[in-house]
């Protein structure tokens, strides 16, 4: 069986607070955000919309490439998400009913 690894950005509204993060249950791990069972920064600052996320075929590699993206400048995250995601829609919401 295949096990996936993500890295993924939420942030608090369209250009607002960012977070990065990696995980093996995105679904999981972005509802304890949003559910405020997280505790720290993303609970703090309210930062609970998925605005963009990348699948990895491996922990390691997934951790690799949110170490990367931490260092980037704000612009450039900025700009990935803009991207992909133009209108910074909750991408959350294609996984729940």
């Amino acid at each position: 069986m295949d096990k996936y690894s993500y890295v993924y950005i939420l942030a608090s509204d369209r250009y607002g607070t960012l977070y990065i993060g990696v995980t093996s249950d995105l679904v999981k791990r972005v509802w304890q955000h949003r559910h405020g069972v997280v505790e720290g920064f993303t609970k703090q600052h309210k930062i609970h919309r998925l605005v963009w996320y990348e699948t990895h075929g491996d922990i390691m590699e997934a951790i690799k490439r949110e170490k990367q993206l931490k260092k980037w400048e704000r612009a450039w995250k900025v700009r990935m998400i803009s991207t992909s995601n133009p209108t910074w829609r909750d991408l959350y919401e294609d996984f729940t009913p």
